[in-house]
């Protein structure tokens, strides 16, 4: 590797970099030295979000951030990291279920404005309403026609939200098909994390180029007046969490200013 700088070796020998040295089966500098950049970032972003918040809360917003993207792309992730230092009090994380018999009774969206914020509260959809857009359609749990009915409600359903005074965030997490088999078998093999792997998820490389024709047509949609998703190149987990707050932060109006 090439020479270390001064500021280097002082990144290294931080409780982080020593940190990361020791947990890590190999050595590797580089690596080690982006992790510490990455958690000094962050610790400035997450500053940022506590500002964020705080005027969402004295200002009665509401706020609906939704993560959507491929299997293990690490919407959980950059999820946990957003809401990590914030107050709990103010926000929902919404992962919802298989819709129950009941529920599939009932007008598509439904289920999802019953999770919707209250005044100074925001809500992350771990998987939105898109689910019909891509999950839903590739894995055969819908009818063509009711995929179909989804594209031509859905623009008008978010302008239905954000004229009522709802801020709405859309991100899309992207990995490549490479990645996400690497991920996959790492959970396979972790007795830790094993329980995340679903069916859905073991059809996903199989069924790759069915989820990317879907998600283009979802994009595609988006330009007939709807709300366009922010995507983020996911690949190394910590530059998308870093980009997803960074955008966060972009959208939504805040005192900048204000202490914490």
């Amino acid at each position: 590797m090439d020479t270390l700088s001064p500021n280097d070796v002082k990144k290294l020998n931080s409780n982080k970099g020593l940190t990361s040295l020791l947990i890590n089966e190999t050595i590797n500098l580089q690596k080690t030295i982006r992790y510490v950049d990455y958690e000094s970032k962050l610790k400035k972003l997450q500053v940022e979000l506590i500002k964020l918040q705080t005027c969402i809360i004295d200002n009665n917003e509401r706020v609906i951030v939704i993560f959507e993207g491929r299997d293990s792309a690490g919407k959980g992730g950059a999820i946990r990291r957003i809401t990590e230092r914030i107050n709990p009090r103010h926000f929902r994380i919404v992962a919802l279920p298989r819709p129950t018999e009941e529920e599939q009774t009932q007008w598509y969206f439904q289920r999802y404005v019953k999770q919707f914020p209250k005044a100074g509260e925001i809500v992350f959809f771990d998987r939105s309403w898109y689910n019909r857009a891509v999950v839903e359609p590739v894995n055969g749990f819908c009818t063509i026609k009711e995929y179909e009915i989804f594209l031509n409600h859905v623009n008008n359903f978010e302008k239905m939200i954000t004229e009522s005074g709802i801020q709405l965030v859309k991100i899309y997490m992207s990995i490549s098909k490479k990645e996400q088999n690497k991920r996959f078998e790492e959970l396979k093999n972790n007795p830790l994390k094993q329980w995340k792997m679903s069916k859905v998820d073991e059809r996903a490389q199989d069924l790759w180029d069915s989820y990317t024709a879907y998600k283009n047509k979802m994009f595609e949609n988006t330009k007939k007046g709807g709300i366009p998703f922010k995507v983020i190149k996911a690949n190394r987990k910590t530059d998308a969490r870093a980009e997803a707050i960074d955008y966060l932060l972009d959208k939504i109006p805040y005192d900048k200013d204000k202490e914490v």
